[in-house]
């Protein structure tokens, strides 16, 4: 390995140890938001009316049509896709708000969790077809939003008890948690690509083969 690899390494290597550091609340927030997802297909099974409110939701605000017209455009579907996780959900659902009030993004992710498990609760054939490839799309974009709300929980944990972070006061408390914020979204950020790369490629190559279209 050269000098350059094991000085572009250090901030992947850094984020990886803060989150052995926290890993009680890494794994609590893993279980918060895998369980929501299941909570929320469960009940769109046993609500039927949630899902089809959810999806009529998205076809009212030109969601379906949107995705619709990019599938043809693999490169610009997996940007969109990649855009929206990033910037609607990670910074404005879950970052920005853990900013003003501690903690609240973990609520809010968990929120989105919910809602995405109701949207996508197998209550017909073609959404249960769609689970076989999108459930790995499941399994990274979640992990994303975990490693995104981690850097939540630090921010305010470090916001309101300043010496857990080594801190004097609750200024330098709060910076030290937007440092710890910044490691965060690198891994973050990794697996935000890698989600929408794949779910972009499943939807448009492997769900057809799959519903014979």
């Amino acid at each position: 390995m050269t000098q350059h690899d094991v000085v572009s390494t250090r901030p992947l290597a850094r984020s990886l140890r803060l989150v052995r550091a926290n890993l009680g609340a890494y794994l609590v927030l893993n279980a918060l938001m895998y369980g929501a997802v299941l909570a929320g297909m469960v009940a769109g099974l046993l609500f039927p009316e949630l899902t089809a409110a959810r999806a009529s939701g998205l076809d009212d605000d030109g969601t379906t049509d949107l995705v619709v017209s990019l599938m043809s455009n693999v490169p610009l579907f997996a940007l969109t896709i990649f855009a929206v996780n990033v910037f609607t959900v990670a910074i404005a659902a879950i970052l920005l708000p853990s900013l003003v009030v501690p903690f609240a993004g973990v609520a809010i992710g968990v929120y989105h969790a919910a809602t995405f498990g109701v949207t996508l609760a197998p209550v017909d054939d073609t959404i249960a077809v769609l689970l076989i490839p999108h459930s790995l799309t499941i399994l990274i974009e979640v992990q994303a939003y975990v490693l995104v709300m981690l850097g939540a929980y630090l921010l305010g944990r470090a916001w309101l008890r300043p010496a857990s972070v080594g801190a004097d006061t609750r200024r330098q408390g709060y910076l030290a948690g937007l440092r710890q914020v910044g490691l965060l979204s690198l891994p973050a950020l990794a697996l935000f690509v890698v989600g929408a790369v794949y779910e972009a490629l499943s939807l448009r190559y492997i769900l057809p083969l799959l519903v014979g279209v």
